[in-house]
């Protein structure tokens, strides 16, 4: 697990950009940092130490999970030099492959995953490669011999992978966060996107293909590209898409065994992020029954016992013989505010990132590595919105209602709501169940802007689909990725921990795609999942609501209401008047006033912080060659 960093183009960069380019990827990776570039187009690539003048290059900053020896540090060449490998992840269950090429003549030199990623691209190529790799990845890999760069973000999007691309000045940069692309853009280029803006105020997060930068692209997950170097040209494809998993092999229940084993390989301790709930509480108790009982658990503990589930997940470890971390959560997060946005990299706005923060950043001390529950909601149906939105899944078969687009408002009311639903289809109009700031009130905030209903992507060939069906295809392409993983990744990372989610093993979810419709959606939701505990009727997962993971929001207002003054005049000056003065202070007023707008008022002090922050970034002053 790492962050990674490079650029390819026919302009000298200068030591400071490449500096800046590290600083924003160092706390992915805290164990060892490298440089490979070559300061002529044509000339090979090299490790450098002194950087200035590079035209291409490779920065890694690498968290050392696997063979965490000097010899198994990125980028990592191949025998002559031809071929680089720069990567972000981990792969899984490759030993038989190994093994295999090893009998063909390749001769490895460390433990690593890096290692057999590389040797296996040099064996069957490209093409051949992914569909080999089980586990999580952003890659890129530079093959001189042919000319191209090569870059995959894996299938389900736990790991991420941002761009730039100019065809007419040759140029392509890449890297695991946006503030380590900006260093390397020209100064005409760092430019917001107003898109990207208001996709944000829509969803809280930016979902890919967009980043708040204009030039700047986010990979989307089971995506490719290939840069050629002499032309400038750049494809992009999409290399996998879910399939049911049904061929007489594994079952879905030894797959989800095999899944949690795999992701235990580490030379670093490993531990568990543990709440009560059903996701977290199976793994904890399939690690126990294959013996890895040895494993630590973390738990964050809130004051207030209505969102409290420490104590239930402290009775869940003790029932399986497992260590319990009580990590209790800050009172007031106000100190560590700027911190936590800057980690999130560009505007993000999920109240639950502050204890998911605050727990990697106590986790760490103890472990290098946690599996986390991620993905189990997305298989199996289990938020509430799926079932909102079935009620009206009778209208799936008719367009939309009106072609009326709702007035502007600070404080629409519901009917205006109504409408807006009413004028889109059945599966266009789903996004709305999970939404930020509204389209009334963005309207009314930018006014000189052309808001859409929603910034998410719709999957083709849903023809066939059940109703629910539809509905998870729409979450993984944009909830799950954009959402979910892109948080988990940002804010363990930023601590230099390590987050695997075994429920999105992508053999594992291809079972789960081919289980019986009656067996994979139940009510209530993850009857199935919960049956491979044998300790579930102990933990009675059904007899309580479904807890979430979010501190108190009011609280958490309360403590960043100073940061409200100036508010309307800062954001509007750093969006370059993309949002109204006089409506951001109707807006501040408005919502603060009425409990109900907690999250979207959390939204705007995010944003703020980060758009200035970015300004800071992005500053030319901060040198680019």
């Amino acid at each position: 697990m790492c962050g990674i960093a490079g650029f390819f183009g026919h302009r000298a960069v200068s030591a400071a950009s490449i500096a800046a380019m590290r600083t924003a990827i160092a706390r992915r990776g805290p164990d060892a940092f490298h440089v490979a570039g070559s300061t002529r187009d044509n000339a090979a690539f090299v490790r450098q130490e002194y950087v200035d003048g590079l035209q291409r290059a490779l920065l890694h900053a690498r968290l050392s999970i696997r063979d965490p020896r000097p010899l198994a540090d990125q980028p990592m060449r191949n025998g002559d030099g031809s071929i680089w490998l720069c990567y972000n992840g981990e792969v899984y269950g490759w030993e038989d492959d190994k093994a295999f090429l090893q009998r063909s003549g390749h001769e490895f030199f460390s433990t690593s995953d890096t290692e057999f990623i590389l040797r296996a691209y040099e064996q069957w190529g490209w093409e051949a490669l992914l569909p080999r790799l089980r586990g999580m990845f952003a890659l890129v890999i530079v093959d001189q011999r042919l000319g191209k760069v090569f870059c995959a973000r894996d299938r389900l999007g736990l790991k991420p992978l941002v761009y730039y691309h100019d065809t007419d000045a040759g140029e392509f940069a890449f890297a695991s966060l946006v503030r380590a692309v900006v260093p390397y853009l020209p100064p005409a280029k760092r430019g917001f996107s107003p898109e990207g803006i208001d996709a944000y105020l829509t969803h809280r997060t930016i979902p890919a293909p967009r980043t708040v930068f204009r030039h700047l692209q986010r990979l989307e997950n089971a995506h490719c590209l290939e840069f050629t170097l002499t032309t400038g040209e750049l494809k992009k494809w999409r290399y996998w898409s879910p399939e049911p998993l049904a061929d007489g092999g594994n079952t879905w229940q030894g797959e989800l065994d095999r899944a949690i084993a795999l992701r235990t390989a580490a030379d670093r301790p490993v531990g568990l992020f543990l709440s009560s709930g059903i996701d977290s509480t199976v793994l904890a108790s399939r690690l126990v029954e294959q013996g890895y009982s040895n494993i630590r658990t973390f738990t964050a503990a809130f004051d207030n016992p209505a969102l409290d589930e420490s104590g239930r997940a402290a009775a869940i470890a003790s029932r399986l013989g497992m260590q319990n971390d009580r990590i209790a959560m800050p009172h007031d997060p106000a100190g560590d505010f700027a911190q936590i946005v800057a980690d999130l990299d560009e505007p993000f706005a999920d109240p639950s990132s502050f204890p998911t923060w605050y727990l990697a950043r106590a986790a760490v001390d103890d472990v290098k590595v946690v599996l986390c529950g991620d993905g189990g909601d997305e298989l199996f149906a289990g938020y509430k919105r799926y079932r909102q939105h079935l009620r009206s899944a009778w209208r799936r078969h008719l367009p939309a209602w009106s072609t009326l687009r709702p007035a502007p408002a600070i404080a629409p009311r519901k009917r205006q709501r109504l409408a807006l639903e009413a004028s889109l289809d059945w599966l266009a109009a789903y996004p709305l169940r999970f939404s930020g700031i509204g389209l009334s009130e963005r309207m009314a905030l930018q006014p000189d802007f052309v808001a859409r209903p929603h910034w998410w992507r719709m999957p083709e060939q849903l023809e066939g689909r059940s109703p629910i069906e539809q509905l998870l295809a729409v979450d993984s392409e944009n909830y799950l990725p954009e959402y979910i993983l892109r948080k988990a990744d940002l804010l363990t990372m930023a601590h230099g921990l390590e987050a695997r989610a075994p429920l999105l093993d992508h053999v594992f979810v291809g079972r789960v795609l081919a289980m019986p419709a009656s067996e994979r959606f139940t009510d209530p939701a993850k009857q199935a999942l919960a049956g491979v505990c044998p300790q579930a009727a102990e933990f009675a997962f059904f007899e309580r609501k479904k807890m979430g993971f979010n501190p108190p929001v009011q609280t958490l207002l309360q403590s960043l209401r100073p940061r409200l003054a100036g508010l309307p005049e800062r954001l509007a000056a750093n969006s370059d008047g993309q949002l109204s003065v006089g409506a951001l202070a109707q807006a501040v007023e408005a919502w603060s006033a009425e409990p109900g707008y907690g999250e979207q008022l959390l939204q705007l002090l995010i944003l703020d912080e980060s758009l200035a922050q970015l300004v800071a970034w992005r500053d030319p002053g901060a040198g680019n060659g």
